[in-house]
């Protein structure tokens, strides 16, 4: 037998999938089909594999290319899976069934982890908000009078959702030259990175019929890491008057592996306090503040280390508010955060912010600057939280390198 709270598997220190984290992705390795697995120190664990061995339940779930039918299963399979999981992992007498489907995450390729319905991109951090409104409004109100009454968000566009890795090609579009009459067409040249958390819906809902706050862990599978990349001078000549378009939906990159939302329960802490207070929709009994610390590196560099907790509207409002109007919920619909930032100029989560929209360039190891991305940057986001049995868990990463318009 093995101690509560540590695995037989080897868990190398420092890393972000103990077993009391356990991250659900797809994976795939030399000619084999893409399956579910879930990641344990620095291994993946074949969960097809466990399934055909008669060690783990469910019906054709894991021998898919995606996660969703795993989550459209609903929290008793997603529970269970869990609690079976920690068995496996954790007693002694499994390990030599188990141990053979076990892989190096090195030696296999993690695909995007589940199939996107819907995309969400949310604004719920007031730090971000306040100081994006001093940079354009400067001497005005920073913050739009809706912004303390709803989750301001927009809709997204679910097929350019790419896992990490994925190169990020330089999109093109209309351009409003300063001081120019008319505007130029070409590549963006102020390519930003937004640092976010997602998550993703795994039980669906009936259209005409609002989610509730507090029914949040009932439809919420779980969290992962977002960069919605942003072309900042597209998005500020076509956000008159509707909002972006071509300036977001070009890319947006997802973390491989999703953190079950049982896995953050150490993680939940008490939000900022709001005021004015929330419409009786928006209101949630449970503390759903998340203890999140994020770190961004632009070619290994860190240039700044958001925290989450700050973030002023939470995820069941998020939900709430997506669903009031009647809109139904779909397995793999992904909601975002908005930028991740707060009040220091080291916790930025974009370089919009970082550079005050470019004229406060950054400085990089070896005196290299930058206003926005350049071709060959790579942008590279983690994120650790509090677990269970006091240790930390983490995200992995989501990371992506710009490559030129062509």
């Amino acid at each position: 037998m093995t101690a509560t709270g540590t695995s037989w598997v080897r868990v190398p220190d420092g890393s972000h999938f103990p077993i009391q984290n356990l991250p659900y992705g797809v994976f795939t390795r030399q000619e084999e089909a893409p399956r579910v697995g879930v990641a344990i120190g620095d291994q993946v664990l074949d969960l097809a594999g466990l399934a055909r061995a008669g060690l783990l339940d469910g019906p054709g779930w894991f021998a898919a290319p995606s996660l969703n039918a795993f989550m459209a299963a609903g929290t008793a399979a997603w529970h269970q899976a869990r609690a079976r999981l920690t068995e496996l992992l954790t007693d002694t007498r499994h390990r030599s069934l188990v141990e053979p489907h076990l892989a190096r995450q090195a030696a296999v390729e993690l695909r995007r982890p589940f199939e996107v319905a819907d995309y969400v991109d949310f604004y719920s951090s007031r730090d971000h908000a306040r100081t994006v409104g001093q940079i354009f409004r400067p001497g005005s109100a920073p913050l739009p009078r809706n912004w303390l009454y709803l989750p301001v968000g927009y809709h997204g566009r679910a097929g350019s959702v790419v896992v990490s890795g994925t190169p990020v090609i330089r999109p093109r579009g209309q351009l409003q030259p300063a001081g120019g009459a008319a505007p130029a067409f070409g590549p963006t040249r102020r390519l930003d990175f937004e640092a976010e958390v997602g998550f993703v819906v795994g039980v669906g809902s009936t259209q005409g019929q609002p989610v509730a706050a507090g029914a949040f862990a009932q439809h919420a599978f779980g969290f992962m890491l977002v960069n919605d990349w942003s072309a900042r001078d597209i998005q500020t000549w076509e956000s008159q008057p509707l909002g972006p378009f071509l300036g977001k939906s070009f890319a947006t990159s997802l973390s491989p592996w999703v953190v079950p939302v049982a896995a953050l329960s150490a993680a939940r802490v008490r939000p900022p306090s709001q005021d004015p207070p929330p419409a009786a929709y928006l209101n949630c009994a449970e503390p759903w503040g998340l203890d999140l610390s994020l770190q961004i590196m632009l070619n290994d560099h860190i240039v700044a280390r958001p925290a989450f907790r700050g973030m002023y509207w939470t995820p069941p409002q998020q939900l709430a508010h997506a669903t009031v109007n009647g809109a139904p919920l779909r397995t793999g619909d992904l909601f975002a955060s908005g930028t991740v930032s707060g009040p220091g100029p080291d916790e930025r989560g974009c370089l919009l912010e970082l550079t005050w929209d470019g004229t406060r360039p950054l400085t990089l190891p070896g005196g290299a600057t930058r206003s926005y991305l350049e071709d060959g940057d790579t942008v590279r986001i983690t994120a650790t939280a509090p677990g269970a049995d006091g240790v930390t868990i983490g995200f992995g990463s989501v990371e992506g390198r710009v490559v030129g318009a062509g």
